[in-house]
């Protein structure tokens, strides 16, 4: 459960990657990275850490180029430790690509014996998405065989990632000297929307957030299935590639990990927090005399809404019991159970008095 992040523009889009990034830090705190493409050649920083940790002066300045992707990593495949393991990912052929994934490959290991076995082509971690990078980069070369890429070809290769890969992902790749694409699994589980600025840039991102955030106008989500190709001049293409897609999110993006201010696929988070309450006060009501209940207190930060609208359905007063620490990082995307136990006790503090 990572951010991705791609943008295509007539102008550097270092800063705007880096800007999106930060909008999306809750979706992954554990490693940072940014790839940009100049010309034909890509330029890349991945590091472990928070994006404002990875990224100094420096390193911005060594990222040049109209188009690029980026990425914040939540490890839930491969080594939380590795720093070999942070994305973007990258192979040399086909063209070059760079790629940068959200989601789970439930075949990831039967795929990657496959890849060994029968495609003649390696992995170098235990991350799932270097494995999907190389079925994608295989299937394109079956697709283009060595004429020039068309976006149709594409089209062709991300039909046949569908068909070999199992699990939820959001994709967004960059092809050298060609564009960026981007697309979903045919569930839908990992969400993924494309927005446009005033100046014609064209960015597609986990959230709706990191497009309002940095001046884009959401257009559309991308469908279950689907895939778009934008060419480097801003010309988007869009092709439905799975045979029998269906919208299936997973509700942990509207329960926690999304931020309330996002719209994921139509569904404003906030909304849907809100609902949950109203589901959660019929429960209540149902099992729990509302007369045996005192207050009703929060666990910041993501049930706030749904708390407000049990209190307000049962008439009961709300009230504060803990207090956040916001310079501790989202503990549930921490790597260990004791880290996760520590961090939770720095970060959350009882007002024993409402207890």
């Amino acid at each position: 459960m990572c951010g991705i992040v791609g943008v295509v523009s007539a102008a550097p889009v270092n800063q705007l990657i880096y800007d999106a990034l930060l909008l999306l830090q809750h979706r992954g705190q554990d490693a940072a990275g940014i790839v940009t493409q100049q010309g034909r050649k890509f330029f890349m920083h991945k590091a472990k850490g928070m994006v404002r940790d990875v990224f100094r002066t420096r390193n911005m300045r060594a990222l040049p180029g109209n188009a690029g992707l980026g990425q914040v990593r939540y490890p839930t495949a491969g080594n939380a430790f590795s720093e070999e393991e942070a994305q973007p990912f990258y192979v040399n052929a086909p063209f070059g690509i760079v790629l940068v994934h959200n989601g789970n490959l439930t075949n990831a290991l039967s795929l990657r014996n496959e890849l060994f076995q029968t495609d003649h082509r390696h992995t170098n971690t235990d991350s799932d998405s270097e494995v999907l990078l190389n079925v994608f980069a295989h299937e394109l070369e079956r697709a283009t065989r060595g004429v020039p890429l068309q976006p149709e070809d594409v089209f062709t290769a991300v039909r046949a990632v569908h068909q070999r890969i199992k699990g939820s992902y959001a994709v967004i790749a960059l092809i050298a000297g060609h564009g960026l694409l981007a697309f979903r699994d045919p569930h839908g589980i990992r969400p993924l929307a494309m927005g446009r600025s005033q100046d014609g840039t064209v960015m597609v991102g986990s959230e709706s957030v990191a497009l309002e955030g940095t001046s884009h106008v959401f257009e559309r989500n991308i469908d279950p299935g689907e895939a778009i190709f934008i060419t480097l001049d801003g010309k988007v293409h869009a092709r439905q590639c799975a045979e029998n897609p269906q919208l299936n999110p997973c509700i942990f993006e509207f329960v926690y990990l999304a931020r309330p201010d996002s719209v994921l696929d139509g569904i404003s988070v906030y909304q849907a927090r809100l609902n949950l309450g109203e589901a959660l006060a019929k429960r209540v009501v149902s099992t729990v005399p509302p007369n045996e209940i005192d207050v009703i207190i929060p666990i910041p930060e993501s049930s706030r809404p749904s708390a407000t609208q049990l209190a307000h359905l049962l008439g009961i007063p709300y009230r504060e019991g803990f207090v956040k620490n916001r310079y501790v990082g989202r503990t549930f995307i921490m790597p260990g159970q004791g880290v996760r136990k520590k961090s939770v006790r720095q970060k959350l503090n009882v007002i024993g008095s409402e207890f």
